[in-house]
């Protein structure tokens, strides 16, 4: 997977590199983190797209429930990494 660029509301964007990408309940998310190797911080992203829509919209999950989940989901795929909440 290529480096994922978020563009926020006020014209920042930050750059992220994909680790992982899972299915849950239909709904597609990414493990990302802000750098290529080493320590970062890793986000969990979730597709927001349209069918009908040409470009993949993600945004960060932000709910603490869904987050634990993904969390753990997360650290069981990839087993070498030690993912912290």
């Amino acid at each position: 997977m290529e480096k994922i660029i978020l563009e926020g509301d006020q014209g920042e964007s930050i750059e992220l590199y994909p680790l992982e990408t899972t299915r849950l309940a239909g709904v597609d998310y990414i493990l990302a983190a802000d750098t290529e190797a080493g320590d970062g911080t890793c986000y969990i992203l979730k597709d927001v797209s349209k069918e009908d829509g040409q470009d993949a919209l993600y945004e960060m999950v932000e709910d603490e429930k869904e987050l634990d989940l993904l969390l753990n989901l997360f650290s069981e795929l990839l087993e070498d990494v030690d993912l912290e909440g």
